[in-house]
C-alpha cells in the first residue's frame, strides 16, 4: 500500500484538527461563562479561562431555575425524565411491534405504508400541532405529561418503524420458524428473540426517542398549562428575553449544562450498541 505524501499528511492533520478547535470551541466557552461569575451581562468577549472561578451560577439554578414561585429545579427534572422516559418506551413499544409487522408479513398497503412513514419524516412536528392540539384535547390529555408522551411519540415513530424494520430484515427467519416448533407463539418469538437480537437498533431508537422529548420546546409550551408540569428545557427557553437572556449569562449556561449533562450519561450508556445500531440497522432492508 503507498503511504500518502507527507505534506497531504500534515494538510489532513491540520484540518482534522482546526475542525476539531472549531467544534469544541462553544463546549469550552459555555463551561468558561457557567463557572466565571463575572459573565452577568452580555457574553461579549470569547475567553476560555474564566476571570474567577466558582460555582455560585449553578447553586443558583438548582436554587431558582424558574420565576415562577413553587416550581422546584428536582420537580422540573423529574417531569423532563418521565416525558422522555416515557417518550423512548412508547416509540419502542409501538414502533417495535409497526416495524415487526412490516418486516415479517406481507398484507395490501404494505410498501405505500413505509413510503408513508417517509414522507411523514420529511415534515417537521410543528405541521402535526394543530391536530395533536384537537386530539389531545378531546382526550382530555392536552394540559398532561402522558399527552405531551403521546405527541413526542407521534414524532418519533417514523424513524423508529424505519430503524427497527432495517434491523428486524437482518434476522435470519430460521431461529424464528425453530422457536415456533419449539412451541412459542408469534408474541413470544418476536418478544424473546426478535427483540432481543436487535438490541443495537432498539438502543439507537431509544437515543432518539429520549432526545426528542427531553430537547423539544414547542409543543410543550403549546399543550401544558400548569407550571408544575412544565420541563428543564422550557425553563431554558423561559431564561430567554426578546434581546437577551432575563438572568445572568451564567445561569443561562449552567442551566444549559445541566440540561445536557442527562443525554451524554444517558448516550454514554448505550454507548456499545450504538455504533453497530447505526451501520448495522437502519441502512439493510
Amino acid at each position: 500500500m503507498k503511504r500518502p505524501h507527507p505534506v497531504a499528511l500534515g494538510a489532513t492533520h491540520l484540518t482534522l484538527i482546526l475542525v476539531s478547535i472549531f467544534s469544541v470551541f462553544p463546549v469550552l466557552w459555555v463551561f468558561s461563562m457557567a463557572l466565571d461569575p463575572s459573565s452577568v451581562a452580555r457574553p461579549t468577549e470569547l475567553n476560555l479561562i474564566p476571570k474567577a472561578l466558582s460555582l455560585e451560577a449553578f447553586r443558583q439554578v438548582i436554587a431558582h431555575p424558574t420565576d415562577i414561585d413553587g416550581v422546584s429545579f428536582w420537580q422540573l427534572l423529574g417531569n423532563s425524565l418521565l416525558t422522555s422516559l416515557g417518550t423512548t418506551v412508547f416509540g419502542i413499544v409501538l414502533g417495535a411491534s409497526a416495524a415487526y409487522a412490516f418486516s415479517r408479513c406481507r398484507f395490501p398497503g404494505r410498501r405505500q405504508g413505509l413510503m408513508l412513514f417517509i414522507v411523514l419524516q420529511m415534515f417537521p412536528a410543528v405541521c402535526a400541532m394543530a391536530p395533536l392540539y384537537v386530539l389531545l384535547s378531546a382526550l382530555h390529555l392536552r394540559t398532561s405529561l402522558i399527552g405531551l408522551m403521546i405527541a413526542y411519540s407521534a414524532g418519533t415513530l417514523p424513524f423508529a418503524i424505519w430503524n427497527l424494520k432495517g434491523y428486524f430484515d437482518t434476522v435470519p427467519k430460521d431461529l424464528e420458524e425453530a422457536a415456533l416448533i419449539d412451541g412459542c407463539t408469534r408474541g413470544q418469538t418476536f418478544w424473546q428473540i426478535v427483540l432481543p437480537l436487535s438490541a443495537p437498533a432498539v438502543a439507537v431508537t431509544a437515543l432518539f426517542g429520549f432526545m426528542s422529548g427531553w430537547t423539544e420546546i414547542i409543543l410543550a409550551w403549546t399543550m401544558l398549562e400548569d407550571p408544575r408540569t412544565f420541563t428543564l428545557s422550557m425553563a431554558l427557553y423561559g431564561m430567554v428575553g426578546q434581546y437577551a437572556t432575563l438572568k445572568p449569562w451564567s445561569q443561562f449556561a449552567a442551566m444549559s449544562i445541566m440540561l445536557s449533562l442527562p443525554v451524554v450519561v444517558f448516550m454514554l450508556f448505550l454507548q456499545r450498541y450504538i455504533v453497530s445500531g447505526l451501520t448495522s440497522g437502519g441502512v439493510k432492508g
